[in-house]
């Protein structure tokens, strides 16, 4: 959305009462798929790029008290997709994080084209309950917006499988369409261009800033921001590099007014203290990172342009 310009939803289609929660989903109405048509999904590989592990993150306390448990085993909270994985949160009944692989080389060969409109499914290995589905989305500009962007982890001999997978509301999550189809798509085709183009493989770890003074909208808390964090290893050298995407916006009665959009480039330490999660040694890889240790300081960069990421 240019600088600027406010625009109302409730101008566009009326809003329901903010404070009035979604429903409990209907799975006789909903479309779902059953545990066991994610048997084989590979899931996350720290292993993935060459002499340069990288770790799922590790969650705070609060984090693991919050994270959905797998319906087949409590004491397991982790979604795995093809060449993607993920941790729910069940007060938000949004994705804590995403974890994705990407395969620089294999996705020029490998990509799927999108098919007609877009449908989306519940993952039943956790509770239906612990996700949001369609009602948050009808009659307003909220975008069902993917956290694992659909091309991403799209490679390799399953890779209709991963495109497939990257649509189901765990890895949804709400975004206005002006922020979701521009700020957001502006540093995610940065990432995958620069992958197919370098034949590179790269990890992507995504997800929302929860804050609890977040805006709410038919009983969901809406998040004001959200954050990447991206690692890459080539002959030349290892990088790991953070953002932070935010959109400010004020909620005044039953709108929504939405204002300038921010990217910015931070430190993963950055990241870490905003979610409470731990990325491990990957911050000794980011420059951000180390700045702040040496000027005492948080270190941050507001871009305008993809070109002046600092790797």
């Amino acid at each position: 959305m240019p600088d600027g310009r406010l625009k109302r939803l409730a101008d566009m289609k009326p809003l329901a009462d903010l404070s009035s929660p979604l429903t409990p989903p209907s799975l006789e109405a909903e479309r779902n798929h059953e545990p066991g048509y994610f048997k084989g999904r590979r899931g996350f590989n720290p292993n993935f790029i060459p002499e340069f592990q990288v770790e799922l993150p590790t969650l705070s306390k609060s984090l693991s008290d919050d994270a959905a448990p797998l319906v087949t085993d409590a004491n397991k909270h982790v979604l795995d997709y093809e060449n993607f994985s993920l941790v729910m949160s069940k007060s938000r009944r949004l994705a804590i994080y995403t974890a994705c692989n990407i395969e620089g080389e294999q996705s020029k060969r490998d990509k799927v084209a999108r098919q007609g409109k877009d449908e989306w499914f519940y993952d039943l290995r956790i509770s239906p309950h612990h996700q949001i589905g369609e009602d948050l989305y009808r009659d307003n500009e909220l975008d069902r917006g993917h956290l694992v962007r659909r091309e991403d982890p799209v490679w390799g001999d399953k890779a209709v499988h991963a495109n497939d997978d990257t649509f189901h509301f765990t890895n949804c999550s709400p975004q206005h369409s002006g922020f979701n189809q521009k700020t957001w798509l502006g540093l995610e085709n940065y990432i995958l261009q620069n992958a197919r183009l370098h034949e590179l493989k790269a990890t992507v770890f995504t997800g929302p800033v929860f804050t609890p003074n977040d805006p709410l909208y038919r009983g969901v808390r809406i998040p004001r921001s959200y954050w990447k964090v991206v690692s890459v290893f080539s002959e030349e050298q290892r990088s790991a590099t953070a953002y932070e995407i935010k959109q400010d916006h004020l909620l005044e009665g039953l709108e929504f007014l939405y204002g300038k959009y921010k990217t910015h480039q931070v430190s993963i330490h950055k990241v870490e203290r905003m979610t409470g999660l731990k990325f491990g040694p990957l911050s000794t890889y980011d420059g951000f990172s180390n700045e702040e240790a040496t000027v005492g300081s948080e270190v941050s960069m507001p871009l305008s342009d993809w070109r002046a990421i600092r790797i």
